[in-house]
């Protein structure tokens, strides 16, 4: 297991067209798949839509905020609201750490929030790692679980210090 590399979050997000999003958060439950807020930087779009793939991969459906038509263009204090309401309703909340996230000004607001409104183990850091081996999201492994990838192609789930993990696609919400 380890963190999951930026050059795999891309590559996977090449298959981005194949991936099926359901239509609607009532959807996904119908067909019980865990449900997902994505915290990740508005620069790493094409990472955060790789993330996303490798999810849906494994039966999760992910929200990414960039997606949804009812947010404002520009972020305001309904941006604030809605995004607070997302996050409290899906069942999970993942936090993309990468160089731009964890020096967002969006990003530990949605993780404080997250925090405060989720129970400890439904929020999960998502570490990555560059290409000289780099990691990032290592200030926030020691306070919540994280997500890896598997040798196999599959990720898995750690609890906060754990070095044994369950296959993501396993999780229950």
């Amino acid at each position: 297991m380890s963190a999951i590399r930026l050059s795999d979050l891309r590559a996977a997000q090449t298959r981005a067209a194949r991936a099926s999003v359901v239509k609607s958060l009532g959807e996904a439950r119908r067909l019980g798949r865990q449900t997902a807020f994505l915290c990740h930087s508005h620069k790493d779009h094409d990472l955060a839509e790789g993330l996303q793939v490798l999810f849906v991969e494994q039966g999760w459906e992910v929200y990414i905020d960039w997606q949804d038509t009812a947010l404002p263009d520009t972020p305001d204090a309904e941006t604030a609201r809605k995004i607070k309401s997302k996050i409290e309703e899906l069942d999970w909340f993942l936090f993309l750490a990468t160089p731009n996230s964890v020096v967002s000004r969006w990003c530990p607001w949605e993780i404080g929030y997250a925090d405060k409104s989720k129970s400890h183990d439904k929020v999960l850091i998502v570490p990555t790692q560059d290409q000289s081996g780099t990691w990032y999201g290592n200030e926030y492994l020691k306070l919540y679980g994280r997500v890896e990838a598997a040798g196999t192609g599959g990720l898995a789930a750690f609890s906060e210090g754990a070095r044994n993990g369950s296959w993501v696609r396993n999780l229950s919400g």
